[in-house]
């Protein structure tokens, strides 16, 4: 390989760690709660209920924002609404940091969730459209990689915050520790916006706005070919459709019917919740103390948990462009169930004391075993491929508006199992298990009947 082009990937590649940066705020984002769930029921008097809607208020903003931000990205570009999530980030930080009672904290939550709604649409649309196609596969799963460390650096800050001061709930200066919690999130959201000020816009989206000449500068700056700077211009504007501007018009048929490559994408992104992944890192903290383990004991794990993602992360990101997507996407399948099967023999068969189950003897390590060994097999397979196959999956002139409807489903779906979880949790912690390993299984033939492999195929030749 040559130095030009060993340079210019290496431009790519940073490009992509900086669109990355947004899942980072994500993820930092969406586990943060984790470390803040008993402090807030105690210092505000929250409910079950009040709780679930503290955690899950920001996924249903954050599927509204998925779903507004699609077509903004299409009006304004994909960089600038990178700036305005980081900006959002940052006042989301602020605000619950300070919050003084639960209205205001579930208030700046929503905002936050908004802001993880636009970086969880926009940055695998922009990473997908600057990146090489032999790369494409774990580029993209920069994402995915963004979202786990950033959970692992939330839970990590939790968990050293706890360590220091002793509980979520005990004063750390002038503020309360699981209120430093959610202000640590200001810095990342601020080296966010600073690297947005320093990458070029999408090519694709530059060709959708009729400025070919600036498509034709940023091209130059990343393909490995820059003789064929002209032609793929020509690609992108042929697949986008003369005189057309992507909307989510292009998501119906003729008829007024989703096309199937949609619902493809919709189901897709149910499964990718609906085995329970988030649970792991939502609620682990009050899981593992439920059945047994000490305060702090419960946040290690948990961080060693995230830490595991993020190694299974990894693994996978070795393999998508390797073994392909679908063939992850199908192994990830089995493993998921035996792990959450596991888990719900675990649980089903334990001992109840005051109406939680109690895991004594090898239960403990057991169930800890199964859990770590479904985010294994998640991380490796479903969790690294599914934002760098959604955002690929569909044609140009389709791709900010699919993007937009399957981030939103993945929101949505999130927050069904996010508020269900604590009152499912109170009436059978077995049963809760079970119905993450039943929908494991349905992942897989879902998986094996529906999904198309698009390792090696360029994004202009993608069909709906």
């Amino acid at each position: 390989m040559s130095d030009d082009i060993k340079t210019k990937r290496a431009l790519v590649h940073r490009l992509a760690l900086c669109a990355a940066l947004g899942g980072l705020l994500y993820g930092y984002d969406s586990a943060v709660i984790n470390g803040a769930t008993a402090a807030i029921t105690s210092d505000f008097g929250a409910t079950e209920a009040i709780l679930g809607l503290a955690v899950g208020s920001a996924l249903i903003s954050g599927g509204v924002g998925a779903l507004l931000s699609g077509r903004i990205a299409d009006k304004i570009g994909r960089v600038p609404m990178m700036k305005i999530a980081a900006i959002l980030f940052l006042v989301c930080a602020l605000g619950c940091g300070f919050a003084v009672n639960i209205g205001m904290l579930v208030a700046f939550r929503v905002l936050g969730g908004f802001a993880a709604g636009i970086a969880a649409m926009v940055a695998p649309v922009y990473i997908a459209e600057i990146s090489p196609t032999d790369e494409r596969g774990v580029l993209g799963a920069l994402q995915q990689l963004g979202i786990v460390v950033g959970i692992f650096v939330s839970l990590l800050v939790n968990a050293l915050l706890v360590r220091i001061s002793g509980s979520a709930s005990v004063a750390l200066g002038p503020l309360l520790t699981w209120q430093w919690m959610f202000m640590c999130m200001a810095v990342p959201a601020i080296i966010y916006f600073l690297l947005a000020m320093t990458i070029p816009e999408s090519p694709r989206y530059l060709v959708a706005q009729n400025r070919d000449a600036e498509a034709a500068s940023v091209l130059e700056r990343i393909s490995v070919d820059p003789s064929a700077v002209s032609d793929q211009i020509g690609r992108i504007r042929y697949s986008l459709g003369i005189d057309h501007r992507p909307s989510f018009r292009d998501l119906v048929t003729p008829l007024g019917r989703l096309k199937p490559i949609v619902w493809v994408a919709i189901g897709f992104m149910i499964l990718n919740q609906f085995t329970g992944i988030n649970v792991i890192f939502y609620y682990s903290n009050a899981l593992w103390s439920a059945v047994g383990f000490t305060e702090q004991d419960s946040f290690t794990i948990t961080a060693i948990t995230s830490l595991i993602n993020i190694a299974a992360t990894l693994i996978g990101m070795t393999l998508v462009d390797r073994v392909g997507r679908r063939p992850l996407l199908l192994v990830g399948s089995i493993g998921m169930a035996i792990a959450q099967g596991g888990l719900a023999v675990i649980f089903g068969t334990a001992p109840m004391v005051d109406g939680s189950p109690v895991l004594a003897g090898a239960a403990g390590p057991l169930a800890l075993v199964c859990a770590n060994g479904f985010v294994l097999a998640f991380g490796i397979t479903w969790g690294t491929v599914s934002w760098g196959m959604l955002s690929e999956m569909f044609p140009n002139a389709m791709r900010s508006a699919g993007m937009s409807v399957g981030t939103a489903v993945q929101y949505t779906s999130n927050f069904v199992v996010t508020v269900s979880f604590p009152v499912l949790l109170s009436l059978n912690v077995g049963l809760v298990y079970g119905l993450f390993a039943f929908f494991a299984l349905v992942s897989f033939f879902f998986g094996f009947t529906f999904m198309k492999e698009t390792k090696g195929v360029a994004l202009e030749d993608m069909k709906d």
